[in-house]
């Protein structure tokens, strides 16, 4: 594959400063790109390295004026990097097939030019989309539905009833609609409550491998439009994550939580059940959420709480050794004052 700045400038919609003529070959990082390659730079920390990569062109922003290597500017470098990426690796093509191992069910429905791979199971009355790819070892239960254009990576187990959108990618390892964490305590008994409602992911979300949806103990948990979800996340029962959200891994949601839109949850956060989290709200890593938190907020911390207050507290923390010496100091010289007035 290549493509000149002129081709990329036109993909990206950005502007060239330098030679539109020069041939891209590749793309690569900033640290390991070569001859021949076209990086990004969206960090402005990194901004230095514009002179020390290899690489032969860079996507920058639109307030780089340097002068040191033909560069293509930006909105956003990012996005623009990821199109190209897109050019140079287009996703592999696969064979438009049901293979003879899998099993689908007689009243399974399934749609025009799919690849179903060997060793998959297709439970009763099931509806499979056009153009859906389902990659071996795969469950799907009885009266599941997935839209067309979705994306379904080995060993993914999506059990009855669950509804999936349009573009969906589930990787490796996810399970939806595993039974809701749900039981009735009777003395030392802990009694189980059926979990009989189901899960429904809308258009083009996203699920990292080994994450877990489970099933609505009634009603549905909900995965609302284009929302992005890392690995080893655990989404409880009925709970609702709004559009456009980004979780990172290991990400616990407790059921009935309801998250907005815009949400971006950092990694190893908790978000407690029966709270609400609004609209375009960032809870940093590690962060423990246990109450309802406004729109537009950012927290941190463990209860979460305001993110700027957050690091006022670490300042203070760190300090706290330097003025417990200080007050001890204090303490002895009022000590010996107060033996020898």
């Amino acid at each position: 594959m290549k493509a000149t700045i002129k081709q990329l400038a036109q993909l990206v919609g950005g502007e060239i400063i330098g030679d539109e003529n020069l041939v891209i070959t590749g793309v690569a990082g900033i640290d390991e790109a070569g001859e021949g390659d076209i990086t990004f730079i969206a960090n402005p920390k990194y901004t230095p390295k514009l002179k020390t990569t290899k690489a032969s062109a860079v996507y920058v922003s639109l307030a780089e004026t340097s002068q040191d290597k033909t560069l293509i500017r930006t909105r956003n470098p990012y996005l623009a990097f990821a199109k190209t990426v897109d050019l140079f690796h287009p996703q592999p093509e696969v064979p438009r097939k049901i293979f003879e191992t899998c099993y689908i069910s007689p009243s399974a429905q399934i749609g025009q030019d799919v690849c179903i791979y060997p060793f998959v199971y297709i439970g009763n009355n099931t509806k499979i989309g056009d153009r859906v790819v389902i990659y071996p070892g795969v469950f799907i239960g009885d009266n599941v539905e997935i839209g067309e254009d979705s994306v379904i990576h080995s060993n993914v187990s999506i059990r009855e009833g669950s509804i999936l959108g349009k573009r969906v990618i589930l990787h490796c390892g996810v399970v939806i609609g595993s039974d809701g964490f749900g039981f009735a305590p009777d003395g030392k008994i802990k009694y189980k409550i059926r979990q009989v409602g189901y899960v429904q992911i809308d258009d083009d979300v996203e699920i990292g491998a080994n994450t877990t949806v489970d099933r609505a103990a009634m009603g549905k948990t909900w995965i609302k439009r284009g929302t992005k979800i890392d690995n080893l996340v655990q989404v409880g029962h009925n709970a609702v994550i709004g559009e456009d959200c980004v979780i990172s891994a290991l990400v616990g949601i407790a059921g009935t939580a309801r998250i907005g839109n815009n949400v971006t949850v950092a990694g190893q956060a908790g978000i407690s059940g029966h709270i609400e989290v609004g609209d375009n709200v960032v809870v940093y890593g590690r962060a423990g959420v246990v109450k309802n938190v406004e729109a537009n907020q950012k927290v941190a911390g463990a209860p979460a709480f305001s993110h700027r207050d957050w690091l006022r507290s670490q300042l203070i923390i760190q300090t706290l050794p330097d003025r417990l010496q200080q007050l001890e100091r204090r303490v002895a010289e009022m000590e010996k004052i107060t033996r020898n007035p």
